[in-house]
């Protein structure tokens, strides 16, 4: 699926949508560093990210350590520039593996990420690990449409998904505007004590 994109209020044409194409992280050709994951209180996790320039140095070394890191967290299904300390709108997704997982795209990272469509909205258990002690049950949109782009690149992509992916994607996107699941959920008798972290 493609479509034309303005730029933030200048009107300019700045690409046409795709799907993920070859992108992989190994497409960043720099070494993910892990780093360490902060924890609510944390004023980085409620402060709503800034723009980044995907093709950036430092945006691309951001995207390859919320790659490195993602990968030797278990369980860990998506990480938020935010969760690393970084107030900046990127996260990492990769879902493979998990069994609530039908849609899946593999390992990606998305910078400037939006919801264009969202639709189907059903309630889910969420955890995080910025949240390591609580889980909450969350409405979330089921079937997403998400555009963004490419670190490296700057390609612009447009993802379409459904299911935890979508779930995961969501979750993500509003690390990046300042909000944690917790603030989603319906309230106090939605919040539960975490029984196992992965």
């Amino acid at each position: 699926m493609t479509g034309e994109r303005s730029g933030p209020d200048t009107g300019r044409n700045v690409g046409t949508y795709v799907g993920l194409g070859d992108w992989t992280p190994e497409s960043l050709a720099v070494p993910g560093e892990v780093r360490a994951v902060v924890s609510a209180p944390h004023p980085v996790l409620s402060r709503a990210g800034g723009e980044v320039d995907p093709t950036a140095g430092d945006t691309v070394r951001l995207a390859a350590d919320l790659v490195a890191t993602m990968r030797v967290s278990p369980g860990c299904v998506g990480l938020a520039a935010p969760q690393i300390g970084v107030p900046a709108r990127v996260f990492a997704v990769d879902v493979t593996g998990h069994p609530k997982a039908v849609t899946v795209h593999g390992t990606f990272v998305l910078c400037n990420a939006r919801v264009v469509e969202a639709t189907r909205w059903k309630p889910g258990r969420e955890g995080c690990m910025s949240v390591p002690d609580l889980t909450g049950d969350v409405k979330r949109a089921s079937r997403l449409v998400v555009e963004g782009d490419l670190p490296g690149s700057g390609e612009p992509v447009r993802l379409v998904t459904d299911g935890f992916e979508a779930r995961a994607l969501q979750h993500e996107i509003d690390h990046c505007a300042g909000l944690l699941f917790l603030d989603r959920v319906a309230g106090a008798h939605a919040v539960y004590q975490r029984k196992v972290y992965l």
